[in-house]
């Protein structure tokens, strides 16, 4: 059924609300219509809050810019209820205080006003909800989230682990060297990736910078060493200058990145300086990525355009995973492509999932090893360095009432 001209004018005024561009979206899928109609049939009648407490498989070290991460964090959730029984539930994008007022807000309204599977939310004030709408929608219409996206991506998406800090100069009273980098590795390689991304930049605050740098160059040297078919993406956290990173470049030799990502503080040209560099050593295939802590948009658009970025890494939850859905079409028309950032939780690796497999044009998943008493994460699969979200409906995780 395709929509009238009354219908396409309240669609376009309701993504307008919420800031993204109608144009993305003016081939709305006639498979929609019913979909909504469904929807329609439910209103938020509920909305809980508790937190849930993620647990890393060791202790996570320092990076070049923070301190000892720990053992993992807790995280605030929501689920939401409809009058015809259903729920669904997600990371609530807000402070907690104000459940009370968003459920306010909400209670009595039916789905389809603040939710359309074509889109995402409808309103700007339903962002807190986000994660958990596109959960709810999933269960309501018993389809996973990444077909509700259009099943245009691989059922499996390469996922690295992003979990290699600076563990060889943990414990401060006795570090435990680079022996314990290796361990590490091993261990993330025997769970299942085939990429690892390690942070450097040691010399910005934890060792004097000479020191700092060669022990960089060493730990990567060694890492690909030891693992001859597993891909090294490195994270400065913006610890280093242009020039000290290209000493790095330089140091580490023959050995091939997968990506660079966040070097230094991103200007125009420090990243014409570091194009050139790569350009001129035969490292083209090496992809450039950046944006992930509250980026200056718009310089990150800037600087995709004109072919001195490779991959956008903007959060899938501060950002949204509505506007993820609206993004990911423009960095297709750009020949760029997308690994929202995840670090922190599974459940973020497991939301990018279904980004991945329902949009395509997202390169590599971050992943982040993560048990949880709270939370049914094992339909999802890792395997031979690549992630599958799994065919249940929603996001296909499980809230415990523990």
């Amino acid at each position: 059924m395709k929509m009238n001209r009354r219908q396409f004018l309240g669609h376009t005024a309701a993504i307008s609300a919420v800031g993204l561009n109608p144009c993305l979206f003016a081939g709305v899928t006639d498979k929609s219509e019913p979909w909504k109609k469904e929807l329609a049939r439910h209103r938020l009648s509920s909305l809980d809050v508790k937190t849930v407490q993620l647990k890393w498989p060791r202790l996570v070290g320092k990076n070049s810019r923070t301190g000892v991460h720990g053992w993992g964090p807790r995280e605030t959730v929501c689920r939401i209820r409809t009058d015809q029984g259903a729920s669904g539930w997600g990371q609530l994008l807000a402070d907690p205080r104000k459940a009370e007022e968003i459920l306010a807000r909400f209670k009595g309204a039916p789905i389809s006003e603040i939710f359309d599977p074509a889109i995402g939310i409808l309103r700007a004030d339903a962002r807190p909800l986000d994660l958990a709408l596109h959960d709810l929608a999933g269960v309501i219409l018993n389809i996973p989230v990444y077909e509700m996206l259009g099943s245009q991506g691989p059922d499996a998406t390469l996922c690295y682990s992003g979990m290699i800090y600076f563990d060889d100069l943990e414990p401060q009273e006795n570090p435990a060297g680079i022996e314990q980098t290796l361990k590490n590795c091993r261990q993330d390689i025997d769970y299942g990736y085939r990429q690892l991304k390690l942070k450097i930049g040691r010399g910005n605050r934890w060792m004097e910078k000479e020191a700092g740098l060669r022990r960089d160059i060493e730990v990567t040297r060694v890492i690909a060493a030891a693992f001859p078919d597993i891909d090294i993406l490195v994270d400065g956290n913006d610890g280093f200058t242009c020039e000290e990173f290209i000493r790095y470049l330089e140091g580490i030799g023959d050995v091939d990145l997968f990506w660079i990502e966040e070097p230094f503080q991103e200007t125009r040209e420090d990243y014409e300086k570091l194009r050139a560099w790569l350009k001129k050593n035969k490292k083209n295939k090496t992809l450039l990525a950046d944006g992930e802590s509250n980026p200056d948009q718009a310089f990150i658009t800037e600087l995709l355009k004109d072919g001195l970025l490779d991959v956008n890494l903007y959060d899938v939850s501060w950002y949204g995973f509505t506007q993820w859905r609206a993004l990911m079409g423009e960095l297709k028309k750009m020949g760029v492509t997308a690994s929202p950032h995840a670090w922190g939780t599974a459940l973020k690796t497991n939301y990018i999932a279904h980004l991945a497999a329902g949009l395509g044009n997202i390169v590599t998943i971050e992943g982040v090893t993560c048990t949880c008493e709270q939370v049914d994460m094992s339909r999802y699969i890792l395997r031979e360095g690549k992630l599958v979200p799994p065919p249940a409906p929603g996001f296909g995780m499980t809230l415990l009432d523990v």
